[in-house]
C-alpha cells in the first residue's frame, strides 16, 4: 500500500477526520515515548509505529476508553517492544565510570550512538500553554539528566513514573492502561522515586520555574556564554561555569569534571572550536545552540548540538553531540553559514 508523508496509508484509502483525530496526539506521544526511550529517532519512530497501528485496528476500538489513552496503551506496547529488542540502555558519558583528563587519548573510547542519550527540540515534546505547574513539569522531566535517570528504571516503573508524576494521570487509569492493579502502580511509583531521590532528582521542585520558556536570566546567561565562547575568551567562560561543572561530548566516553579541566580542554585537545559561530535553539527544556566550526573552504560547517544546563545561577554541565548531519535537520538547523 501507497505511503503519504507522515507514514500513514495514502489518501484513497483514508479517513482524513481519523488523522487528523490521531496526528493532534503526536507531540504528547512524543513526549511520552522519548522519555520511554531516551532517543529523540526512537521516539520519532514509536510514535509513528502507534499512529499506524491505530490508524490499522482502528475499526476493533469499542470505545471503552478515550482514544488518548488507546493511543497510550499502543504507544507503551511500541516502546516496551523497542526496549526489549536493544541490546543496551541509552545512558550519558558520566554514568561510565568517573571523569577523564583534558589529553587527546581521552577520545580513544567511543560507543555506537544508540547507546547515547539524544537530545530532542523542545517543540517535539513540549506541551504548548497550559498550566504553569504543568508545564514546568513536562520541562524538568525532559532536562538530560532526567531523561537519563529514566532510562535506569525497570521499564514498567519508568512508564508509571511518567503518566502519574509528568502526565498527572491517575493511578486507577494507570492500572488500567498497563494492566495491572492500583496497589501495583502504586508501588512501582514509590520504588522509582526512590531511585531518582537517590540521584537528587525531584520533578516537585519544578514548580519554582513555572513556564516551558527560559527564564530572562537563563537567557542572559546563553547570550554570554555564545560571546564568550565565539570570542573564544575563556576567561570570561570559566567565570560562567560553576566550579564543579562538568563537559562531555558523546559518543565519546570521555567527560571532564571542573573547571580547571574544562579550561585546559578547550585550549588544548579542543582548541579547533576557536572562531565557532553558534545559533541558540530550544533542546530538553535547556539552552542550547547548534555550533559551527570554520570551513577551511569558507563559512562554517556544523559540528555540534550543545545543550547547557544550569542551576540558575552558572553553568554546570555542557553536553555537545557530535552528530551535526543527524540532529541540525531535527532542530531545524541549516547545513551551513556563510
Amino acid at each position: 500500500m501507497a505511503q503519504s508523508t507522515g507514514g500513514l496509508p495514502a489518501a484513497e484509502k483514508i479517513d482524513p477526520e481519523l488523522v487528523a483525530d490521531l496526528e493532534k496526539y503526536r507531540r504528547e506521544l512524543t513526549g511520552y515515548c522519548y522519555r520511554m526511550l531516551g532517543g529523540a529517532f526512537d521516539a520519532e519512530d514509536a510514535v509513528q509505529e502507534t499512529l499506524l497501528r491505530a490508524w490499522r485496528s482502528y475499526g476493533r476500538f469499542e470505545g471503552r476508553s478515550s482514544l488518548r489513552t488507546w493511543l497510550y496503551r499502543i504507544a507503551g506496547n511500541v516502546c516496551l517492544d523497542m526496549i526489549g529488542s536493544s541490546r543496551a540502555k541509552r545512558e550519558r558519558p558520566m554514568g561510565l565510570g568517573g571523569p577523564s583528563a583534558p589529553v587527546v587519548d581521552s577520545l580513544a573510547a567511543e560507543l555506537p550512538e544508540e547507546r547515547w542519550i539524544e537530545p530532542v527540540p523542545d517543540d517535539r515534546v513540549l506541551p504548548g500553554p497550559g498550566d504553569p505547574a504543568d508545564t514546568a513539569v513536562a520541562r524538568e522531566s525532559v532536562r538530560l539528566a532526567f531523561v537519563a535517570a529514566l532510562q535506569t528504571l525497570p521499564e514498567k516503573q519508568r512508564a508509571v513514573l511518567v503518566l502519574r508524576e509528568v502526565l498527572r494521570w491517575p493511578a486507577r487509569e494507570v492500572a488500567d492502561l498497563l494492566e495491572t492493579s492500583v496497589a501495583s502502580v502504586n508501588s512501582a511509583l514509590q520504588r522509582a522515586r526512590a531511585t531518582l531521590s537517590d540521584r537528587a532528582l525531584d520533578l516537585d521542585t519544578a514548580s519554582a520555574t513555572p513556564s516551558t520558556e527560559p527564564s530572562a536570566k537563563e537567557r542572559e546567561l546563553l547570550e554570554r556564554y555564545i560571546d564568550a565562547f565565539e570570542r573564544y575568551d575563556m576567561d570570561e567562560l570559566s567565570a560562567l561555569l560553576r566550579e564543579d561543572a562538568v563537559m562531555n561530548m558523546p559518543p565519546y566516553a570521555m567527560w571532564l569534571q571542573g573547571v580547571a579541566d574544562i579550561r585546559s580542554w578547550m585550549l588544548g585537545v579542543g582548541s579547533g572550536c576557536r572562531g565557532s559561530r553558534c545559533v541558540p535553539v530550544r533542546a530538553n527544556g535547556s539552552l542550547a545552540y547548534g555550533q559551527y566550526r570554520p570551513d577551511p573552504n569558507g563559512g562554517w560547517s556544523p559540528w555540534g548540538l550543545a545543550v547547557l544546563e544550569t542551576d540558575g545561577d552558572a553553568i554546570t554541565g555542557i553536553t555537545t553531540f557530535r552528530s551535526p548531519e543527524r540532529l541540525f535537520p531535527l532542530f531545524g538547523l541549516a547545513d551551513h553559514l556563510s
